[in-house]
């Protein structure tokens, strides 16, 4: 399987397993010339931007550990124009969550990362 495929896998994967932990999903794979978000959705009264991230083994490190500071400010500056294209109040309750498939094991890490303002 090629990693478009693989990471297609995963995402619908983390998908399943999200919406039955009762995410309410409402898009997949945004994105604007600033990068991609792969999963956004609503739980528990937030908006909530989920990045997954997939590694067969930890010889490069970690899928949680994958999701650095610089795809953080990635993923915030798409967040915001989402946002924004949605006319989403600044108000808005918003969470950033990571999905770490490595191997055979899924872990949720639901606010794994506050908001970082860019410019």
């Amino acid at each position: 399987m090629n990693n478009r495929r693989t990471g297609e896998y995963r995402e619908g994967q983390a998908a399943e397993y999200l919406s039955a932990q009762g995410m309410k999903i409402v898009e997949r794979n945004f994105r604007n010339r600033q990068g991609e978000i792969d999963i956004i959705g609503y739980h528990g009264g937030y908006l909530v931007f989920v990045e997954v991230k997939y590694r067969k083994d930890d010889k490069k490190g970690g899928a949680l550990y994958a999701v650095n500071r610089r795809k953080q400010c990635q993923i915030c500056k798409v967040a915001d124009y989402y946002r924004c294209l949605h006319r989403l109040s600044d108000n808005t309750p918003l969470r950033y969550d990571v999905v770490a498939i490595q191997g055979g094991e899924l872990r949720w890490l639901q606010n794994a990362f506050g908001h970082i303002y860019t410019r």
